[in-house]
């Protein structure tokens, strides 16, 4: 059943909603793996360990999820800067310095979780939330170019590092500041000794783990291009938001076809080769900058922003449908409540994989990773449902959001009158 007339503001954030709680479901599984410190190399005799169906589970994961995810989580921040401006541009107001603070405390908020989880994304996003913001009085067009331009940029970036090693400075002076910083705390180190820390260490010494992990954390961002792949999606994200493409989107009917299409048959082949090569014996050399580690960068380059944005048309159209509109408005509350069951998914993390909780960190393969974040996500659908019959937020967004308007806002479903301005 098609919807020819516009979708109204309520039915837009519905969606948004629900696709960031496919995003954070995505981000879950694919995160897993490093909080579980799960190792294809590392033998390791566990009844949750089946070695031919977690090769066969992890290729899957490579080829269907696999950056895919944090691109769409990506795309939703750059939409909802334009909404937040909209908004503001409807109110009459200037929205740019509410969005500052908002950033701010996004950042702080974010910076704290990385004390729990050294593979947040929250204040990294904050820090490239503040970088986009002069971008933004551009034209549609030169933004679209500009992320493409960004999300293909990292091919040339590390062809020309491979010629001129200088360039991956950043990354290599945040890898031996990770270094000195874990030294301090624990002194010389071993990976193996490192790895029975993480076994047997207080809860103290995964907090100081957490503090030298931020700038292993971000040296590799540095190292992968992680900046110009996320700002490119934030600013296509921008597009779709300051465009209206989704609120119109049986008039854009042609293009989110076409962009589907596109999306599919280049994403599907290239996320393919993606897949064999981090399957593969020849990955590492990704990380000595050789010849063939440009493969890698290719591939990823031209698969996993043209599956993401498949993924994303395909459920703006599965939205228009009768199931599809049930089906997302479940998921829907897990992604009001992103914030909030992003960090919920490191508290969870760290409780079941290190050895200060319940240490089953490298037993478990990915067939029940996969397993295990299913689980935790329907968990999440119900208690997020639940929970906002009675909270306007989730605990992590009312924090943030009370933070950003320098007020105290009102938390119980009761509490609500009027929006806040």
């Amino acid at each position: 059943m098609s919807v020819t007339k516009p979708t109204q503001n309520h039915e837009r954030e519905i969606f948004m909603d629900a696709l960031r709680g496919f995003a954070i479901l995505g981000i879950f599984i694919a995160n897993l793996a490093h909080m579980s410190f799960y190792s294809e190399t590392t033998k390791v005799i566990s009844p949750w360990i089946v070695e031919s169906w977690d090769i066969s589970v992890r290729f899957l994961q490579y080829l269907f999820i696999e950056g895919k995810f944090y691109s769409i989580f990506s795309l939703l921040f750059g939409w909802g800067i334009a909404l937040q401006i909209k908004r503001g541009i409807e109110r009459g107001t200037d929205a740019i310095p509410l969005l500052k603070r908002r950033l701010f405390f996004m950042l702080l908020l974010g910076g704290i979780h990385l004390l729990i989880w050294s593979g947040d994304i929250v204040f990294f996003y904050a820090l490239l939330g503040f970088m986009i913001l002069p971008l933004l009085k551009f034209s549609n067009k030169t933004l679209l170019v500009v992320g493409s331009i960004l999300l293909l940029s990292p091919i040339l970036l590390y062809a020309v590092k491979m010629h001129f090693p200088i360039l991956n400075f950043p990354a290599l002076f945040l890898f031996d500041t990770g270094d000195q910083v874990t030294e301090f705390f624990f002194g010389e180190i071993s990976n193996e000794k490192f790895i029975v820390l993480m076994h047997e260490g207080s809860w103290l010494d995964q907090l100081k783990s957490n503090v030298a992990g931020v700038f292993y954390r971000y040296g590799y961002l540095f190292y992968v291009s992680r900046i110009s792949k996320v700002v490119g999606m934030f600013l296509i994200g921008y597009v779709i938001g300051r465009s209206d493409f989704y609120k119109k989107l049986m008039l854009h009917k042609k293009k989110a076809v076409k962009i589907i299409i596109v999306g599919i048959l280049v994403g599907l082949p290239f996320n393919y080769l993606l897949a064999k090569y981090m399957s593969s014996s020849i990955s590492g050399e990704y990380y000595n900058l050789q010849p063939s580690g440009l493969k890698l960068t290719l591939y990823y380059a031209l698969g996993v922003a043209p599956l993401a944005l498949a993924y994303v048309g395909l459920l703006m159209f599965s939205f228009q449908t009768s199931f599809g509109h049930k089906l997302l408005q479940i998921v829907a509350p897990v992604g009001r409540m992103a914030f909030t069951n992003y960090i919920t998914h490191s508290l969870i993390g760290n409780f079941v994989f290190l050895g200060a909780g319940l240490d089953m960190m490298g037993k478990v393969g990915p067939v029940y990773l996969t397993l295990f974040g299913i689980t935790i996500f329907v968990i999440q659908i119900i208690f997020s449902t639940i929970w906002l019959r009675y909270f306007q937020y989730g605990p992590a967004e009312w924090v943030w959001r009370s933070l950003t308007y320098k007020k105290k806002q009102p938390f119980r479903v009761q509490q609500l009158s009027t929006p806040s301005a």
